[in-house]
């Protein structure tokens, strides 16, 4: 799928609307600045509150304006296996290239219940799979001998973790294949997991640091650790900002501190509070992103 740094790319809106040229515009930053991949409709994507008719707006836009450059991945998670199944279906006839799927919310599936949801959606479609293991946010986690078992359906190639438990992903490496990527999915864990066997990271920061994120992903893959891990606690602080309030907040401000797109949320989610807004603006000219 890839190596390095990709995106969790944020969904830009302008009013009622998705922000169509906001969007193609951040593409366009990540294409030029290294990221490996787009990741779209994901948690920074607020795809819990964006319609089917914008799914399909956005992913046509992303495939359309990366080009095949980089892989488009899209989020196709859902508690309900019939909707993820179907949203998988859809972003493959769209395009493209993989799918993150999420475990299901709410629901608090068994690890029985975890293995048939995705063998299912894993079947109903030739696109890579890449499990997402959140558990705080959905309330469930897939546990290391369940991310073998479902390692063993050919096109579920990959876990981003989330978990935050390093001992955890260490036993998901000592069990899976060689070939089974782990992505982390928290950006202050990105040398950790590297250490762990993993490729890479579907970050957060990526949006407003992406040359910065895969730089540090590359000294690592070229065996310059030190490098990479004097990167990773350069950016500990921003990265810590970035997560001050429940993501994508900290990040939209970001990028409106930027200039890219308007802080714009769908409710319930708000716009981040002064204070915080002000630590992060300052770590922002710290290091010399505005």
């Amino acid at each position: 799928m890839f190596n390095g740094s990709g995106v969790a790319i944020v969904t830009p809106f302008k009013g009622s609307n998705i922000d169509l040229e906001g969007f193609k515009a951040l593409i366009e930053f990540h294409l030029e600045n290294e990221t490996q991949a787009l990741i779209v409709l994901g948690t920074t994507g607020e795809a819990s509150t964006v319609s089917h008719e914008e799914r399909v707006q956005i992913v046509k836009t992303a495939v359309e304006v990366a080009g095949g450059k980089i892989p488009v991945i899209v989020g196709t998670g859902s508690n309900s296996t019939e909707a993820a199944v179907n949203y998988t279906r859809e972003a493959e006839a769209l395009g493209a290239d993989g799918a993150l799927v999420v475990t299901p919310y709410y629901n608090k599936a068994t690890q029985k219940g975890l293995i048939a949801h995705y063998t299912e959606i894993a079947n109903s479609t030739k696109l890579p799979i890449i499990l997402y293991n959140v558990p705080s946010r959905t309330g469930v986690n897939i546990l290391p001998q369940t991310v073998a078992e479902l390692a063993e359906v050919d096109n579920i190639i990959a876990i981003k973790e989330a978990s935050g438990n390093i001992s955890q992903i260490l036993e998901v490496k000592r069990l899976v294949p060689n070939s089974f990527k782990i992505y982390s999915g928290n950006d202050d864990q990105v040398i950790p997991i590297y250490s762990c066997g993993g490729h890479g990271v579907i970050s957060v920061s990526a949006n407003i640091i992406p040359k910065e994120m895969q730089q540090m992903c590359k000294a690592f893959m070229d065996g310059r650790v030190s490098e990479a891990l004097d990167l990773q606690l350069k950016y500990k602080k921003l990265i810590d900002y970035l997560f001050i309030e429940v993501n994508p907040i900290p990040v939209k401000a970001a990028l409106n501190e930027m200039k890219f797109i308007s802080n714009q949320l769908r409710s319930p989610l708000t716009v981040l509070e002064e204070g915080n807004l002000e630590k992060l603006r300052s770590e922002m000219k710290t290091q010399n992103i505005i």
